[in-house]
């Protein structure tokens, strides 16, 4: 085989490795990659073919250099979804329902998944957001409360590890980070029982996921949705 031939060959392995890193939220947008060396060490690979792949995504518009800083993934999986589906959100309320809808079948198995294959890392990262959350609740800051909800929400999906479920909810994650964020909030403006019921609802989700209950993470995530769902219901 040709030298090109065998070169041009690392270059489309690595770029396949990478493309993986991205849709599977190992490289999550704005993150920064590792250093062309140690994606060299990693992939087995020379420093240049890693250069070659990571100029490649780049023009595709997946990675981007920034000089002195390094190289770091961009928001273009979740751009070409997110933006028009925000602006119909915003300017119809009524989509509202139908988001919920979605939320609960896209949540209830990001849930269930996430309880079977949840890294330690990823099993740290939610006890640590969980964390956030409760610190919010204790001192009465709604809008820090709604923020740590929503970013409880990416690390669930995060933790699946299936690449369609997270590529779906990134793809849409502008749209449903602003109606988990505008929904918890409404849910918590009305008093302290609905607010202590959604940390019940979040402490219940994240237990069943860190102890690995799939079917019990599942029926949790739906439970905290339908109960969201009804409070927007009841004062519609």
């Amino acid at each position: 085989m040709a030298t090109g031939t065998r070169e041009r060959g690392a270059v489309e392995r690595v770029m396949r490795q990478m493309e993986t890193s991205l849709l599977d939220g190992t490289w999550p947008p704005a993150s920064r990659l590792p250093a062309e060396r140690a994606l060299a060490e990693q992939y087995e690979v020379s420093r240049n073919t890693v250069r070659e792949a990571i100029q490649r995504l780049a023009a595709r518009g997946l990675l981007q250099s920034r000089r002195g800083a390094g190289v770091f993934a961009t928001d273009q999986l979740r751009a070409g979804i997110a933006s028009p589906w925000g602006q119909l959100v915003a300017d119809h309320p009524v989509l509202r329902d139908d988001i919920l809808e979605f939320r609960r079948v896209l949540e209830g198995a990001t849930a269930y998944f996430a309880a079977m294959r949840a890294t330690k890392a990823d099993v740290r990262r939610i006890q640590s957001l969980l964390r956030e959350l409760e610190r919010s609740r204790a001192c009465d800051d709604k809008s820090s409360e709604a923020v740590a909800d929503a970013k409880l929400h990416d690390a669930i999906a995060l933790a699946s590890h299936n690449t369609m479920f997270l590529h779906l909810h990134t793809s849409v994650l502008g749209m449903l980070r602003e109606h988990i964020t505008v929904s918890g909030t409404d849910v918590r403006l009305q008093g302290a029982e609905e607010s202590g019921q959604l940390l019940i609802q979040h402490r219940a989700l994240c237990d069943a996921i860190c102890t690995r209950r799939p079917e019990e993470a599942r029926t949790a995530m739906h439970a905290h949705i339908d109960f969201v769902r009804s409070i927007s219901e009841r004062h519609a």
